[in-house]
C-alpha cells in the first residue's frame, strides 16, 4: 500500500497557500526533500539539498513559483545536521539560517570536504568503496563550503514569516543529535526532516529510540494534514503511523536478539523484514540494530561511521 497523498514526482510541488515540497524520487541515500513557506513577501526554505548544482535547481524552480517573496530568501532552517540537508546552505544568500543548537554543533565538527575525499578512495576501498559509489556516486561534492546556522535555539522557537507562524520544535537526539520539526498550524502543513522517510528504511544514526517515537506521536497529535518528510513521497498521518510502528517492531526484535546474545550483524540478518519488502534501504537495519544495542548495553558512544558501512556494505550484498 502506497503511503503517499499525491504524485512521487522530482520538483517543486504547490501544497496551497504559499507552502511547496521539493521532492527528489526514489528518496534513497542523499535523495532528500525539501521546504518553502511563504507568506506576503516573505519567505522560509526548508533544508538545502546533498550538492550545489542540485540546490541551485531547486532555488531557481522556487524563485520562479514566487518570485516576489524569493528575490532574496528570508529564512532558512536545517532540520538536522545530514549533509544531504545542508550542502547547498552557501546558495541562500544573507538568509538566517537557524537550526537546533545540537544540529549546529554537529554542522561545525563536520568536514564537508569528507565526502569528496571518500568518493575519490573507494576504488581502493573494496566491498565499502563499492557500496559508497553505489549511494553516492550521481551527486557532485566538490567546492562545499557549508555555511553554517546564525540562529540557535533550544527545545521550541516559533518564527513569523509574513503573517504567518512557523513553529520549529526540536525532538531529537533521535535520528541524528539535533532533529527539528517545522509546522504551519495555519496550513496544518509540518516538515519533518529524517524524523520520516516514507516508503524507505529509516536510519537511526544517534538514538534514543525511544525519542524518535515521541517524535511521531507529538506529529500524531498536531492537527495536521500535509506531512512532507525528509525522504520520500508527501504523505498524511498514515505515513507518521508506519514509522512509528517500524521502530516499535525493530526495537522489540533487536531486544529479544541482544537479551539472547546474537551480534549485531545476525540479529540484523534474522530480523524478518518481510512486512516492509517494498522500502528500499533495508541495509540500514544493521545501523538500527548497532544504535539500539550500544542503547541497551547502556553505552553512550558514538558508532563507527567506517564500521557502520562496511556492515550495511555486506548486508547489502547478502539481500541482493
Amino acid at each position: 500500500m502506497s503511503l503517499g497523498t499525491r504524485p512521487y514526482e522530482q520538483g517543486l510541488h504547490d501544497l496551497g497557500n504559499g507552502g511547496y515540497a521539493w521532492l527528489q524520487p526514489d528518496g534513497g541515500w542523499g535523495w532528500s526533500n525539501a521546504g518553502l513557506i511563504v507568506d506576503g513577501d516573505e519567505c522560509l526554505v526548508v533544508d538545502t539539498l546533498f550538492d550545489k548544482p542540485l540546490t541551485r535547481d531547486m532555488l531557481k524552480a522556487m524563485r520562479g513559483a514566487e518570485p516576489g517573496a524569493t528575490a532574496s530568501f528570508d529564512y532558512l532552517v536545517n532540520t538536522h545536521a545530514n549533509a544531504d540537508h545542508c550542502n547547498g546552505n552557501e546558495l541562500v544568500g544573507d538568509a538566517e539560517i537557524i537550526a537546533s543548537r545540537a544540529c549546529a554543533e554537529e554542522l561545525a565538527r563536520e568536514d564537508p570536504g569528507m565526502l569528496q575525499r571518500l568518493m575519490e578512495q573507494a576504488p581502493e576501498m573494496g566491498e565499502v568503496g563499492e557500496f559508497f559509489v553505489y549511494c553516492f556516486s550521481a551527486f557532485d561534492f566538490r567546492d562545499i563550503n557549508r555555511a553554517l546556522p546564525t540562529r540557535t535555539f533550544d527545545d521550541t522557537l516559533d518564527v513569523t514569516v509574513g503573517n504567518k507562524t512557523v513553529h520549529l520544535k526540536q525532538v531529537g537526539p533521535a535520528h541524528t543529535r539535533g532533529d527539528v520539526l517545522a509546522f504551519v498550524p495555519a496550513d496544518a502543513l509540518i516538515f519533518t526532516g529524517d524524523i520520516l522517510f516514507i516508503e524507505g528504511h529509516p536510519i537511526i544514526w544517534a538514538g534514543p529510540v525511544g525519542n524518535w517515537v515521541d517524535a511521531c506521536d507529538y506529529m500524531l497529535g498536531l492537527d495536521v494534514e500535509t506531512v512532507v518528510p525528509g525522504h520520500g513521497p508527501i504523505t498524511d498521518k498514515r505515513g507518521i503511523e508506519a514509522m512509528r510502528a517500524y521502530l516499535v517492531y525493530v526495537t522489540e526484535q533487536a531486544r529479544l536478539r541482544f537479551d539472547a546474545g546474537m551480534g549485531v550483524m545476525e540479529a540484523a540478518l534474522d530480523i524478518s523484514l518481510a512486512d516492509y519488502d517494498s522500502w528500499g534501504d533495508a541495509e540500514r537495519i544493521v545501523v538500527n540494530v548497532a544504535t539500539l544495542y550500544k542503547e541497551f548495553a547502556g553505552d553512550p558512544t558514538p558508532g563507527d561511521i567506517t564500521e557502520m558501512f562496511a556492515m550495511m556494505a555486506a548486508v547489502h550484498r547478502n539481500r541482493r
